[in-house]
């Protein structure tokens, strides 16, 4: 995580707690001249658009006074979504027995992309049963994991 996100991430985290929702992950990036700095909450039950204007409503405040990205930016809470990205150690966990995609940065076994169950994750590696064969792939070697969903 960038220094901003870390620091957002930390003075964020209670709030979001107070509000009955957990912190899924903070983005701070850079799109056409504009800086937005993105907040994805999560909970059992799922995310309501309430819910996200309550933690939005509650942060902004916070974010204003601890000023802690220079010059304007745009604010934006919301649910991770169905086929959400598992970035931290706590993702992976998480979702060990669900249908995940991942994007690599350099090839294992002929490909740079995975689609399968996630069967294990440890601190340096995760597999993944692509149609029966049991794929090990080394966490640096990661450029994006989502979650998958099958529509029907």
């Amino acid at each position: 995580m960038s220094r901003i996100t870390d620091l957002v991430s930390d003075l964020v985290s209670p709030v979001i707690e107070k509000a009955g929702v957990s912190l899924w992950d903070v983005e701070f990036e850079r799109v056409g001249g504009e800086q937005y700095l993105r907040i994805y909450i999560d909970s059992e039950n799922g995310i309501y658009i309430d819910q996200c204007e309550e933690v939005s409503k509650a942060i902004d405040p916070l974010l204003d006074e601890a000023d802690l990205i220079d010059g304007p930016y745009i604010l934006e809470v919301s649910s991770p979504g169905i086929e959400r990205a598992l970035k931290k150690p706590e993702h992976f966990r998480r979702y060990v027995g669900s249908l995940i995609e991942v994007k690599l940065y350099k090839v294992v076994e002929g490909s740079k992309r995975f689609s399968g169950t996630l069967q294990s994750y440890t601190d340096n590696h995760i597999a993944i049963d692509v149609s029966g064969a049991l794929v090990t792939i080394p966490l640096d070697n990661i450029a994006k994991a989502n979650l998958k969903y099958e529509w029907q």
